[in-house]
This record gives structure tokens, sequence and C-alpha cells, in this order.
């Protein structure tokens, strides 16, 4: 698309935004960057930022949004009504990468899942680079994109749902569960958002999709892809299934499942996922295998912090809603203490119950979403409202015994008391590392 000489706006200045500015200055666009709090400059692209108002969208021929921007925001619909065009950062990056493109989406594991197939690719000697949703945005990823490399993007909702002729070569959905129903309202909204990763895809590409979910598996109706499958729970074909122990990969032996160096059968179904779409890039069997045992994990994700007075500390700040947070449960046998809440995405709870009953000695809530939460849990497990994770692992590391596991995995957005999920795990960690032990006092 040649946006030369166009009036384009951009709204919202985070990391995603300021990218899309410098590629469309690059492009010869006239960029006007918006921003509901503006400041002196959008950052490394010299473009003053504008309060997001009618008049700054009044003479635009294109509006960028960023990821965080609702795409149903008054102003939007009225430039849609002018005949403007209006897509995501996403969509706008997409015009210009050179290689194909990998697209993982997923209610959860889709960090761990792009993670994963990006060392698997650069550890076979195959070229890619890694972002979108994790790292990098796609519009800063355009200059590094090459002819032959794989361009391997984690995609979320909020950066499907504004896409038009984005097409992935290979797609991939790991699993779709209610989440970010406060911004698509629905669970038919959320879906159908993640369903646009599908849409352009032609004869000749693949949909890597989850056989035990029913969403999931409705996505091979749509574009012309051929359908690659995982499943944990039965045989599959073409795809990667679980036998006495094995992960089989297009009716071969992979691997040992003890070889994967990740936690809980979510995590085999990640590496599943990253296998099938590896070996559609061209990587091997014994290079995949190779590079799923020497991957380190993702931070913030089922991340093993320490061990004291025999509690281990595990941070799953990542765990952002219900689903997720029952996954982190599932990985563990019992004796836990479960830290909980933040900033609710008018989510239902009540599934934790029934999973914390076995396993849990006890919930420790904070944020914003605590009074709702232990509404949720009430008669399932011990619930102690904290209020901040400070005093959550003060709590935990008072009443946890040998034998014992602590885990961060809110089933909540951080936004609440913190910048975002990172900045969630990186202070647990910290005052985790500061604790010191206490086996004399006992």
């Amino acid at each position: 698309m040649n946006v030369k000489g166009a009036r384009v706006v951009v709204v919202g200045m985070a990391r995603s935004g300021i990218a899309a500015v410098e590629l469309l200055i690059e492009k010869g666009a006239n960029v006007r960057a918006v921003d509901e709090k503006p400041t002196a400059d959008s950052g490394q692209a010299t473009v003053k930022v504008e309060a997001q108002t009618l008049a700054a969208f009044e003479d635009a021929e294109l509006i960028v949004l960023s990821p965080g921007v609702p795409a149903d925001l008054a102003v939007l619909d009225a430039a849609r009504e002018r005949g403007v065009r209006v897509i995501g950062d996403l969509e706008l990056a997409s015009w210009y990468f050179e290689g194909a493109i990998i697209g993982i989406t997923g209610s959860n594991g889709k960090t761990t899942t792009t993670a994963l197939t990006g060392h698997i690719l650069q550890s076979s000697g195959i070229a890619a680079q890694v972002g979108a949703n994790i790292g990098r945005p796609p519009a800063s990823m355009v200059k590094t994109s090459r002819a032959g490399q794989w361009n391997v993007l984690e995609l979320s909702s909020f950066q499907l749902e504004t896409t038009e002729c984005f097409h992935p070569a290979i797609a991939a959905a790991l699993n779709v569960t209610p989440d970010h129903l406060d911004r698509h309202y629905t669970f038919e909204n959320y879906a159908e958002a993640k369903a646009r990763l599908f849409a352009n895809q032609h004869e000749g590409d693949f949909a890597v999709l989850n056989a035990d979910d029913p969403v999931c598996r409705s996505y091979s109706n749509r574009g012309a892809a051929k359908a690659v499958w995982f499943s944990s729970t039965r045989e599959v074909s073409p795809g990667a299934f679980l036998r006495d122990g094995q992960i089989i990969l297009d009716g071969e032996p992979l691997m040992p499942v003890s070889e994967v160096p990740l936690r809980g059968v979510h995590n085999l179904e990640n590496t599943m996922a990253a296998a099938a779409i590896a070996r559609l890039a061209g990587a091997t069997r014994a290079q995949i295998r190779n590079a799923v045992q020497t991957f380190p994990g993702v931070e913030h994700r089922l991340e093993f912090v320490r061990e004291l007075d025999s509690v281990e500390w595990f941070n799953d700040s990542k765990a952002t809603n219900v689903d997720a947070a029952l996954k982190a449960i599932a990985a563990f046998d019992g004796g836990l203490w479960i830290i909980l809440g933040g900033k609710d995405k008018n989510s239902d709870y009540t599934p934790l119950g029934a999973a914390l009953r076995s396993k849990a000695r006890g919930a420790l809530l904070i944020g914003a979403a605590a009074e709702k939460i232990e509404g949720h849990l009430q008669g399932t497990v011990e619930v102690t409202r904290c209020g901040t994770i400070e005093t959550a692992v003060s709590e935990a590391h008072a009443r946890a015994r040998g034998g014992d596991t602590v885990l961060l995995a809110p089933a909540c957005a951080s936004f609440d008391q913190f910048e975002n999920f990172e900045h969630r795990g990186r202070e647990f960690k910290r005052l985790v590392f500061a604790l010191v032990t206490n086996m004399e006092a006992r």
C-alpha cells in the first residue's frame, strides 16, 4: 500500500504507536500522532503528540490504532462514516513485511508457543525473527524483515480485530476461552476477533489448531488453509498428539514428554503446537527435539523463582485470566498458596473454586477484584484479603510450610496497581528474593 503523501493519524503513543509513526514517516506519510494523554513528543519519532479530539481526525485519510485503543470509539465511528479507513498497527506492518508470516494466537500460551517456535527455528539455522505482542511491535520489525525469513508473531485479539488483508502463511490458534470481555463485550465477539487470523489464508497455507477446543476446531472453516491439529487427549492427523509418554508428530515419535522442560499439560500442548509449526516451516524432527530440550522458558510464565524453607515460589503473572490460572493450578499436585486478584475483566471466577478446593491451603487476594473473587470462591477455599502483593507475599511466607508452593497466578489484569503484568511479576520476584529464612522462628 502506498501511503506517500497521505494524511495519517496514529492513535495511542505507547511502543506500538511510536513504531507505527516511525514506519509511516519512513514511507513518506504526513503523520499526526494523538493520544488521550498527549506528551511533548512521540519518543524517537519527532512528531508532536496532539490531544485525542474530533478536530485531530477531521482531515485524516487513514487512521492507525495501537492495540490498546478500542476500535469502537465514537470518534472512529464518525471517521468510518466519512469513508476513512481504520486499521491497526499489525495491518499496517503487514503491508511492508518481507518474508512469510507465522501468526500465533490464543487466550493462553501464545507467548510461550511463539518464543518456543522462534527458538526452534533459530536453533535449526532457519532465519526467523520474533515479535508483535511479545517483544518488538510489528511496525518496528519491518526494517529487519528479509525475503526468505520467517516473521513469527504473537497476536492478541486487540491486534487481530483491526486487520483487513493480513495474511499469515502459517496461523495457529491454541485455545479460546473467555477473556477481555471488558473490551469485546461478548465471548462471541472475542472469538470472532481471533478468527480474523485465518480469514485471508490461501491454498498452500496452514492452520495449526487445537483439536480439543471447539472454537479452534471451528476455525478450520475460515480461509482456505490446510488444517494441522494438535491434541493432548486423542490421536490426530496430520499433526501432533500424546501417546505412551511420547509426543507423536505426523505419525512418528518426536520426543518423550519427560524431555520437555516446561511444567504442566498446557505446556505439552504449547510444545506440540510449536513443533507442528516448526516442522511446517522446515525444521527436522531431530532439530525440534534438540531445541525443545534447550528452551529456557519465558519470564512470568510458571517461572520458578526460588525455594526457601522447603517452600517453592512460582511467578505466573501472565495468568491474566481465569483459564490461565486454572492451567497454572493444574500444574501442581497440592499444598498451594495462590495469590489472586487485580483488575477485573468482567470475569467469572467460580471455576477456580473447584480447582482450589482439593489443592489449595489458601487464596491470598489483592487488587480491585478481591471482593468479587472472594464472593465467587465462597465456601471452597480459605480466603485472606491482603490488598497488596507485598502483604500477600508476607502472609504466604508466614503461613507456608515445607513442601508447600506459593503461586502468583492472578486471573486478572494488572493495571489497577501495576504498569503491566511484567511489572507485577518483577515486583513479586523482588519481594520473594528479599525474604529470609524463618525456620528458626518456628
